[in-house]
């Protein structure tokens, strides 16, 4: 039973708690978070690593006033708990329930809807600025992990972070992932005093009376200042941060709440930029998620039994399709180099760097880079596949621009959780991976339908001589898809699209995954009489020209399907092409995701339908577009008295 932590109902509750309450209020939480987590998927082990951390910050700071900024964001659940979403925490990542990230819609502790890495410190020294300028004397607290601090925007935010002249606090969470070890007790007590006045005192007063000393002053002072910043340099693997402009303090004990409460408090009134780095445990409190942390990173929905812990598997998804298929391509083609940036497990490279260690890169949190190192690798010779979240690969919008496709490099680009991708939510959502490409010159774009397909996708990119882009969703393999007369799924054959299924009525093109939707949703209006053609586009660049015209030529309404952003995106292809074919594209009705709304976390089946493109969805919209058709057609068989024109042509009827 979570005694202290159903009394909780904002960070205000805590302050009035003693040491041994708010320890037992930590594993309370613990508790909860595993419980939650169990049921629903999420994040564990770096949540499990924060406790007291979290903890501490709210005792020591006021966030109703002071600022707290979270990089990435998926760390954020005890901060969840402790500002008044306990009670519906059982729905975490679900419809209704609290999101997986800080999301400004549930609380006014959340600033920032966040869930990529490196902009915690940047953001952090826009607001100390303008609060600064604002008069304001609240106090600005960047929270990053260890593994975020290696991304660029990260060491921009600290190059100018190092500029303030005001409380500016950044707190590296080091979780034994990367970094150095605390160094016990006595780090503890050099970092408290190290950030107390007395020290600043006894420093400013060396500084300026140990000079005017005669005779041995000047040279003391020089052999001291000397031989402190030899020790430090001796000692400290963080010299860049003081050479940044940061007050370097730790390594700290980061469960220990009682020094960690008294060390904030003392930082809260330092008025000029701290680094604290702070040594956690990623999935402090449940050994099989230290002993995993990769594994219990973000797990599916688990259940614990004795000693064993069980990990729920929905079936094959597409990342394991696409490690094998990759892993398969690579014994036959020594060229083939796999790269990610910090999602190894997520893009299943790490299946492959087991098979190919020396054929594998991981480049951190570091899209941008990545993707130049990918650059690199195909200038001299070899064919880098990089296999990235879609979301994520908008933060190398620029290196995909002028490292890959002003370069004519054939890279293959692998765009994992393309589309909606469940609890994760809009962070994470890949909208826009078809708008911002579609424009880079010569790059190719395809999407398969299932398994076969991604294998075929794949063995095109390596006879291709541009780059590419392969999309494929968080969910899931469908069956192999084999139209009438097909014994096999056919090869993929540069902008050419695949018939699927042939109906008089309508006729759906569909880019990707979705195909399956398209299928089951022609099912059911054949069983109304509807009957529906469907074409697998296979490809959004460049686009099968042949295929737009047959189906508009019809005259019958023509529905494109696409897990994206129908700004810009795959429907927005078709109606380019059908307007450069001169053809009338008043029965195209695209379906896709909203152009001007966020699509909330939930299930992807849940969102899917929110977007009407699952196989209900697309059968409505089937039927509205025919019945349009057919009053269209009607009015224009009944002539209509128009008033006469004088030299006017009239207008065009609708069809």
């Amino acid at each position: 039973m979570s005694a202290i932590l159903e009394t909780i109902r904002s960070p205000a509750d805590l302050r009035g708690l003693t040491t041994t309450q708010l320890g037992q209020l930590a594993e309370e939480i613990r508790q909860r978070i595993i419980d939650v987590v169990g049921r629903n998927g999420g994040h564990l082990a770096s949540n499990l690593g924060i406790v007291e951390l979290t903890i501490a910050l709210h005792v020591a700071f006021d966030f109703s006033h002071d600022r707290l900024l979270w990089d990435v964001g998926h760390q954020a659940y005890v901060h969840k708990l402790l500002t008044g979403r306990n009670a519906n925490f059982d729905q975490l990542r679900k419809a209704g329930g609290p999101s997986g990230f800080p999301n400004i819609d549930e609380s006014p502790y959340d600033l920032f809807n966040v869930g990529h890495a490196g902009t915690a410190i940047p953001t952090a020294v826009g607001m100390a600025r303008g609060l600064s300028m604002m008069g304001s004397d609240a106090a600005v607290v960047a929270l990053v992990g260890d593994a975020s601090i290696v991304n660029g925007v990260a060491f921009e935010g600290l190059n100018q972070g190092g500029l303030l002249k005001r409380q500016f606090l950044t707190i590296l969470n080091d979780n034994s992932m990367g970094i150095a070890p605390t160094q016990g007790g006595f780090a503890d007590y050099l970092a408290k005093f190290r950030a107390s006045p007395m020290y600043e005192d006894i420093k400013r007063t060396v500084r300026r009376y140990l000079p005017q000393l005669p005779l041995i002053g000047r040279p003391a002072y020089d052999v001291l200042d000397h031989l402190k910043e030899g020790i430090k340099a001796a000692f400290s693997p963080h010299q860049i941060f003081e050479q940044l402009g940061f007050q370097y303090v730790g390594p700290v004990d980061g469960h220990d709440i009682e020094h960690l409460i008294e060390l904030l408090r003392v930082l809260r009134g330092v008025q000029h930029p701290v680094l604290l780095h702070v040594h956690t445990t990623k999935g402090r409190g449940a050994e099989y998620a230290v002993a995993e942390p990769c594994r219990f990173h973000s797990p599916n929905p688990f259940r614990i039994e004795g000693c064993r812990v069980e990990i729920q598997s929905g079936g094959r998804s597409w990342t394991a399709a696409f490690a094998d298929a990759l892993i398969e391509l690579a014994r036959h083609d020594d060229r083939v180099f796999a790269l990610t940036a910090a999602m190894p497990d997520g893009t299943g490279l790490n299946k492959f760097a087991k098979v190919f260690p020396e054929r594998c890169l991981d480049g951190g949190i570091a899209e941008s880079g990545t993707v130049d190192i990918a650059a690199g690798m195909c200038k001299v010779g070899l064919r880098p596949v990089c296999a990235i979240y879609s979301t994520f690969l908008q933060r190398a919008f620029d290196q995909v621009f002028q490292e890959v496709v002003l370069q004519k490099l054939p890279v293959i680009f692998c765009l994992d959780r393309a589309g909606l991708v469940g609890g994760d939510g809009p962070v994470h959502h890949g909208y826009l991976d078809i708008t911002f490409l579609r424009g880079f010159q010569n790059m190719v774009l395809m999407a398969p339908a299932d398994e076969a397909e991604l294998n075929a996708c794949l063995r095109l990119a390596m006879r291709l001589e541009t780059p590419c882009a392969i999309r494929y969703p968080r969910d899931n393999v469908p069956p192999t898809l084999l139209a009438p007369g097909e014994s096999s799924t056919p090869d993929f054959e540069l902008g050419r699209s695949r018939m699927l299924r042939k109906g008089d009525d309508a006729t759906l093109l569909v880019y990707g995954a979705l195909c399956h939707e398209a299928l089951a949703a022609a099912a059911s209006l054949a069983d109304e009489g509807i009957e529906v053609g469907i074409i697998n586009a296979r490809f959004a660049k460049p686009i099968d020209r042949e295929m737009v015209a047959l189906a508009l030529e019809t005259g019958r309404p023509v529905l494109t399907i696409e897990d994206h952003s129908i700004a810009g995106g795959f429907g927005a292809a078709v109606l380019e092409a059908a307007c450069e074919l001169g053809l009338d594209t008043r029965s195209i009705v695209r379906l896709g995701l909203p152009v001007d709304a966020f699509v909330a976390h939930g299930s992807r089946s849940a969102q899917l339908a929110e977007c009407g493109i699952d196989a209900a969805g697309i059968a409505a919209a089937v039927r509205s577009a025919c019945a349009k058709a057919r009053e269209s057609a009607a009015l224009t068989e009944e002539p209509v008295a128009r008033p006469a024109t004088r030299g006017r042509t009239p207008a065009r009827p609708i069809i």
